[in-house]
Parts: C-alpha cells; structure tokens; sequence
C-alpha cells in the first residue's frame, strides 16, 4: 500500500516507537531519513494546539444502577482525590503518548474527564464499578485508563484517525493527482525569455493554428486578449474566467480552442495545444498552486511554457517527477533598453511617453496631483481599478493622436497590458509584499519584479521602440542599476494547495472541527518535498471561511465560498460577502433587486476620492456575484443584469479616474458626496455605516482625517494640497459645472429606466 520506507517510518513511529522502545528494541534509521524524521517532530508538537477538544452532552441515567449494584455511593471529593492520583501517575503519561497524547492533549483530556467525572450525578455502571473497587483497594488505580481514553478519543477523535489524516494530507507525489496526464507523453517547451522578447508571440502561433488549444493566462485581461485576437484571426475561441463566460459560436457548440485564466483551466478537457503564461509565478506565495495544478495536469500533446529563464530548474525538476523532458528556448529582447545616468529629480522633468510607476495609492495621487498642476494630462492605472478603465486608459495613453502623454500606475501595468511606454521611471523601490506567513512587510523589489517593470518601456513595433528606465529618487537609481544588471532570481520550489475533496475527507473524520482548523490541521500536518514544493498561504482563506463560521453550510458550498477572490482589506466587499453566504444559507436566491438594494443603485458620479474608492469596491462585489453565479447558478440567478450594469458601473469609473485631481479638491475643500448633499446626508451615513464589517462605524468627524486614518493621503500631501487650494478663490469654474451634467449623464437615466422595467 505504502510506496516508500519514508513514509512507512511517519505513519508508523508516532504509534510504534515508544513501544518497541519498551520491548528493549532499537529501530535503525538511515541518515537519508533524518531530516524527514525532523520534520515530522516539529510537526507533532505543534499539532496539539491546533485540536480543539468536543464538547460533549452528559447522559445520566435516572437511577444510579453502579450504586445499587456495589452498595456504594462515591463520593465527589473521592473521585477528585483518585483521578488527581491517577493524572500524575508516570505510567499513565507513558500510555498516553503511545496512543497519541502529547502533554498539551493530556492536560486538556484530564481536565475535561476530571470534569466529567464530577458533574455526572451517576456515574456509567463500568466506571462506578471500578471507582467503588479501587475505594476498597480490591482494584488498582491504573484501571481507570481505558474509561480515560474513551472519553479522551470523544473529546479529541483525531486520536482514532491519525494514520488515515497523514495519509489524506501526503502531498509529496502531486504529478500522481493526475492519472490522465499521465496516460499520454506530452511534448512540453519553455519558452523563456525577458519582456518584450516575443516569446509568448511564437506559442501563440502554435496555438492559433492547431486542432485545439487551451491559453491559461495570470489575468483576466490577458485571457480576454488572447479571446479576441483569436477570433480576430479566424480561429473560433471561446473564454472562461472566473466571472465571465464568452462564445465564439454559442454555448450549446464550444470552440475548439480556449482563453482562461490559469484557475479556469480544464483538466478533463484533451487538447492539442496548451500555453501555460508567466510560469514564473508558479512561486506566488497566494496562487502559485494554480500554475502548479496546470502544469502537472493539462491533458495536451504539446505545452508550450512561457516566462523567465529563472524557472528553467524547477521546470526541469517538475518534468522528471512527470517522466517527460522539457526543450527550452531562449529569447532575447526585441528591442533596446537603456538604464539612463540620471534620475528624473524633478516632475517638471516628465517627457511624453514616460510611465512614473508607484507602489502604493498615496504616491499614485500625489503624482497625478503634481503633473496635473503642471498642466499635463495623465493616464491613471492601478490594480483595483475595473478591467474596463483600465484599457480605456492604457488606449487613451496610446493614442498617438491623445493629448495624454504621461501615464502614472503601479506594478498593475507589469502583464496584462499593451502600452507605448518610452520610459519607465520607478518613484520608489520599495514595495508591500507578502510572506510566507501571509504577514505583509516591506522591502526592496525584486529583481524578478524590477526586470518585469522596466522592461515595459521600449515595445517592438510601436512609436518608441528603443526603451529607456530611470529611478525618480537620485539615490535610487544606482541601486536600480545593480539590480537591473542581475539575472531573475532561480525558482526553486512550486505551490500547492489542499483541495475541496481532501478537506471533505478531514471533514469525514474531524466532523466537529471549523473549515479554518481543518485547514490549519491538514497544513500542519501534510508532508511534501521541500525540496520542490511550498504550501501556499491560506490566510486569506481561513479569514473567509472565520466570516462565514456561524451561517449554517454545506461543507462544500462554504469551501467555494472561501475560495472567492475577494480583497479582504476591503470591507464593504466583505460585508457583502458575508450577506451572500447569510442569503444563501437560507435558500433565498440573491436576484438584482436584491442586490441593488445593498450597493446603492442606481449610482452617481463620484465627488471625492472615498466615493471613487466605494464604486470600485461595489464593481469588485459585482465580480463576487458573478463569480459565485457560475458556481451556484439557481442562486445568483440574474447574472446579465449584474453584468450590464456593471459595464455601466465602469463607465462611471472611468469618468471619476480622469477627474482624480479633482476628487482630491472636493475631498479635502467642500465636504461633498457623490450626490451634492452635505457630508451628514443620508447617503454619507449609508457609505460609512458599511465602511467596517463588524457593524460599527468608521472613524467621524472632517474628511480630512478620515482620508489620512484610511491612509488616502499622506500628511505631506495634505500640506501640499492646503498650499494649492489656499491661494484658490473657490469659485465655481465651467469643470464643475461640467460634472452637474456628468451627474444628470444617461448613465442615470438608463440605470433609472431598467429599474422601473424591472418593477
């Protein structure tokens, strides 16, 4: 049954070694094992915490049959007297951790059946039997054990299952999980190269002229891409995202061919062609497992990988857990980039075609700010703006014939998007990550990162075909230089993550146990070749899965639930969330009435910058609704409607993106929401009554301090911005006037005219 001797010496040295020890045997292991013997302990010892005991109902019975049957009445005060004794007997803590009981189970397991013992009226028969023998010394006080581990195996039912959870969570042999990849010998290229290399241009080729294909990409965007280019070339292909289904013929006649995001890819689905984009975020700390689950299990004759060089190794490595062989192909870069001497320094400094990328909002706005009050226009991208304003912005940077020439944008712009950028110009090295623990720090990006970034300037057939970069800081950009002169770090291990059937399992044995502490319990207890393998953080999904702990659902259903992709730092999207899962649970579906209710439709320009910030957290509760509609169809029943009104939504996005300097004025000047109304209207108390999940209200008072508690504004740029508007008159300019119109815009007259058709 077992494959190899190392994973006979986990599943059996927990039970066996202590006793073997007593019968003055050795047991001999090879240095080979030792690291996984290690690693197994350090396990164990953190396993106690994570086993929560049962609460367990006592029964008594209405007559004390163990009483009338030894003429006996224990006493309360005798039982705590022996099983005070009997707990700190060396014998019986010997026996305990033979059959599973480290000294944190023990002490919980004593007191709840010291507990038991006392608050049960009358006793079981067997039990009162043995109390009253050993009061009369014609039993021992060890005769208590088997009672003790009944009730310890009760309050703690892992103690039964041990072997059958260490077998569920084995994950050291995934290229297994997938017998029909396994059936067939795949041909499986690398394609490997820099940005702008025309790597992923010659896959694409491959794809676009075979039988069939699949194009698992990292975004949204880029699947909606390769859809059209697809179709546009005469070859019918279909996309599947996560909240979006779109035909090239009609649902009932799938196309050959399919454009998804890597989560979406079919496994059951045989293809002649498979891409596989941006390998290199196999290691991503969140979704690495999907790249990973990709690439072990794509039914397709040919693979075609596309990414860094880094991932050579690791492909390698994977490969040979496969049984195939990995032809790699190296591409250099298409056109020229050059690390220029000098740092901008200054924001007067900006030339068309230049690209400031940012790490955080604040820097995003102040940017914006500043090159507006110079009198150029601005592109604006950054990764929780709707997919939708974030190509109608990258167009309007494009378009030769645009005045907007500058574009400022986070890392967003690194894949997913085609942009004319002659210069790339990093406003600051430093960048939030996440780390292993799911903990969010800062440090200095990546070369992987800074590598991706950069070489976004200089694109192979546009107007600036030769590239240049630059740092914004002087004392940056010698860091950048080095950084830029170094290759992308090599990958060295691939995520994974515990799926829906495996949980269900540990739900099977651990049926009192939390969706979040079977999760922490199988993570802590798989075992998986570090060597080549990680496990992906599941902090977001354990938060998610705490949300929704007390609304009554099917395992099943409450694990699709945790997996959606939500942002948690938001918590208006939370709320929702949490609304849905309540909804849900009582089998009512969640229809467009419903919905519009919650999210304050029909929707008005945005004002300010919080307002912005709302309209894009309701677009992001508009993707959860769709998203859950493709799971849960009779549930989230009117998924067109969200969606045309969401295209709608994003229009008005759009809108609020080109007047962001503006929102800022407004924010800071008039105390004005979306609707025109004072700040103590009752939309503001709406809007802000929804800013915390937890029911209560967010910070009050100026708006002011409520942008810089949630970390919108800077102190430096409030200052910045108190000397611009200081010296302004306040008076209403043709602008703002313009925005009346934009509020009074057929946006609101459509939305208005559909909700009366739906009455």
């Amino acid at each position: 049954m077992f494959k190899n001797v190392r994973y006979i010496l986990n599943s059996v040295a927990e039970s066996n070694l202590i006793r073997v020890n007593r019968l003055h045997k050795r047991i001999l292991i090879p240095n080979s094992f030792c690291s996984i013997v290690h690693r197994t302990k350090k396990t164990n010892s953190s396993l106690s915490s994570l086993f929560k005991p049962v609460e367990l109902k006592n029964r008594q019975d209405d007559i004390n049959v163990g009483a009338e049957l030894t003429g006996v009445k224990i006493d309360k005060s005798d039982i705590t007297r022996i099983l005070n004794k009997f707990s700190q007997r060396s014998e019986i803590r010997k026996l305990c951790i033979e059959n599973g009981m480290d000294n944190v189970l023990q002490q919980q397991a004593f007191t709840s059946f010291r507990r038991f013992c006392r608050d049960t009226d009358n006793l079981p028969v067997d039990l009162h039997i043995v109390f009253s023998d050993i009061l009369q010394e014609a039993g021992h006080i060890d005769d208590i054990f088997p009672f003790f581990l009944r009730h310890a195996k009760q309050i703690f039912p892992h103690l039964d299952c041990m072997d059958d959870l260490k077998k569920i969570s084995d994950l050291r042999e995934p290229a297994n999980w997938y017998p029909q990849a396994r059936l067939i010998n795949r041909k499986i290229i690398f394609h490997a190269g820099p940005t702008n290399s025309g790597k992923t241009y010659h896959a694409m080729e491959r794809f676009l002229n075979a039988k069939s294909g699949v194009y698992c990409g990292p975004l949204k965007l880029l699947a909606t891409e390769v859809y059209r280019k697809s179709n546009d070339r005469g070859t019918p292909c279909d996309l599947v995202t996560g909240e979006e289904r779109s035909y090239a013929i009609n649902p009932d006649t799938p196309a050959h061919h399919v454009a998804c995001t890597v989560e979406m890819t079919s496994l059951s689905n045989p293809y002649e062609v498979a891409i596989i984009d941006e390998i290199q975020q196999i290691r991503d700390p969140q979704r690495g497992w999907a790249w990973t689950r990709a690439f072990l299990g794509v039914i397709a004759d040919e693979i075609h990988v596309c990414g860094e060089a880094g991932a050579a190794q690791l492909l390698k490595r994977l490969c040979e857990t496969t049984g195939e062989e990995l032809e790699i192909r190296n591409y250099d870069r298409l056109t020229q980039l050059t690390v220029e001497k000098k740092a901008l320094g200054n924001l007067n400094n900006v030339q068309p075609g230049d690209c400031i990328v940012c790490f955080s909002k604040n820097d995003i706005y102040t940017v914006s700010k500043e090159i507006e009050a110079r009198g150029k226009e601005v592109s604006v991208i950054y990764g929780t703006l709707p997919p939708g304003t974030k190509l109608a912005q990258a167009a309007k940077f494009n378009d030769p014939n645009n005045s907007c020439k500058i574009m400022v944008a986070t890392d967003a712009i690194g894949m997913g998007l085609n942009l004319s950028i002659r210069r790339i110009i990093f406003y600051s090295l430093v960048k939030p990550s996440m780390n292993e623990k799911g903990e969010r720090q800062m440090d200095t990006i990546s070369v992987s990162s800074a590598l991706q970034i950069a070489g976004r300037a200089g694109r192979y057939g546009t107007q600036w075909e030769e590239g240049f970069v630059t740092t914004y800081k002087h004392e940056d950009l010698s860091l950048l230089t080095d950084i830029l002169k170094k290759s992308p770090e090599p990958l060295t291990q691939a995520g994974l993550h515990p799926t829906a059937d495996q949980i269900e399992l540990y739900a099977y044995h651990l049926p009192d146990s939390t969706l979040s502490n079977l999760i922490d319990i199988f993570v802590t207890m798989s075992t998986m070749d570090d060597n080549l393998y990680f496990m992906c953080t599941t902090e977001d999904f354990k938060f998610l899965a705490e949300m929704i702990q007390h609304v009554p659902l099917p395992l099943r259903a409450r694990y699709v639930f945790c997996c959606a992709p939500i942002n948690r730092k938001m918590p208006f999207i939370c709320s929702m969330f949490l609304k849905f899962a309540r909804q849900f649970s009582r089998n009512e579906p969640i229809t467009f009435n419903w919905l519009c209710s919650q999210i304050g439709w029909p929707f008005s320009m945005p004002r300010t910058i919080l307002d912005l910030v709302h309209l894009e957290a309701v677009f992001d509760v508009m993707d959860l609704y769709l998203w859950l509609s493709y799971r849960f169809v009779d549930m989230f029943p009117e998924a067109h409607l969200v969606r045309d009104t969401q295209k709608e939504l994003d229009e008005i996005i759009q809108q609020g993106v080109v007047q962001i300097t503006k929102l800022l004025q407004n924010s800071e000047s008039g105390s004005v929401t979306s609707s025109g109304q004072p700040e103590d209207d009752s939309f503001s108390q709406k809007k802000e009554s929804s800013i915390r999940s937890d029911g209560k209200f967010a910070l009050k008072g100026r708006l002011t301090e409520r942008l810089l508690a949630q970390g919108l504004l800077t102190p430096a740029m409030l200052q910045e911005l108190k000397k611009e508007w200081g010296n302004q008159s306040g008076t209403r300019t043709n602008d703002d006037n313009d925005d009346d119109d934009h509020h009074n815009s057929p946006f609101s007259r459509k939305t208005l005219r559909r909700k009366k058709f739906k009455k």
